[in-house]
């Protein structure tokens, strides 16, 4: 099984989550509309956000082994992650259409558009920009130029750049579902699995210094609510 195969977490401190948490919510809104923050943005409830399938050292999980090449070590996570989350963004699938999400937003209501072959930014439906997300790094990851697989071959120059891409298209979509479709989550009894995967995501990319602290942003509160370092 691979590092996002295992798709684990270290324990959480609850007394102090209950004062990250706190600290977020007054930055975010302040003090006297923490309830209306947490209507908008349930998955920052104490309740959920402790939740996870299994713990462990993030550390020890999101680090480069010794003796392995870098590459070898982000291609092999940026396999296993992309297979995890659209298999998870698949199993809601069909509760994310053109008529409930009319354009891929994340929190704050900010929209993703999707650039084109000829650099032109395009508004579109969630399906239709994770569907194009999905094909991309599909293309992407069975492109033996680029995620080469066989023995002796050699990583292309923009490599990373790749990598970082992809990752940031990743964190767009889970950004998406948190934003969403939590509540949907919440019901199916998802959420659990849905934080796991967040943290193991932030965490390998905060490792591997793959996102820029203003791509994650948005979630921002739930990465310091969940017990994460921050992204700066």
């Amino acid at each position: 099984m691979t590092a996002a195969g295992a798709v684990k977490h270290g324990h959480l401190n609850t007394d102090r989550h209950t004062h990250t948490l706190t600290v977020c919510v007054v930055l975010f809104r302040g003090d006297n509309n923490n309830e209306l923050v947490l209507e908008e943005r349930p998955y920052l409830q104490q309740q959920y956000v402790s939740e996870r399938i299994t713990h462990t050292d993030m550390t020890a999980l999101t680090a480069l082994p010794p003796g392995l090449d870098q590459a070898e070590w982000l291609a092999s996570n940026t396999v296993a992650f992309f297979k995890h989350i659209n298999l998870f963004s698949s199993t809601l699938s069909e509760l994310c259409t053109p008529t409930t999400c009319p354009t891929a937003c994340g929190p704050n209501n900010i929209v993703y558009t999707w650039t084109d072959d000829q650099g032109k930014k395009l508004r579109c439906s969630a399906p239709l920009y994770f569907d194009y997300t999905m094909s991309y790094i599909q293309d992407l990851l069975t492109d033996e130029d680029v995620f080469p697989t066989r023995a002796g071959s050699v990583f292309p120059a923009g490599f990373v750049f790749l990598v970082k891409k992809v990752f940031l298209l990743l964190f767009r979509v889970l950004a998406h579902i948190y934003w969403s479709h939590y509540r949907e989550a919440l019901v199916l009894g998802l959420h659990p699995h849905l934080n796991t995967l967040f943290i193991h995501l932030t965490h390998f990319s905060l490792q591997h210094d793959l996102l820029e602290a203003e791509h994650t942003q948005p979630l921002q509160d739930l990465i310091i609510a969940l017990g994460q370092y921050s992204l700066t």
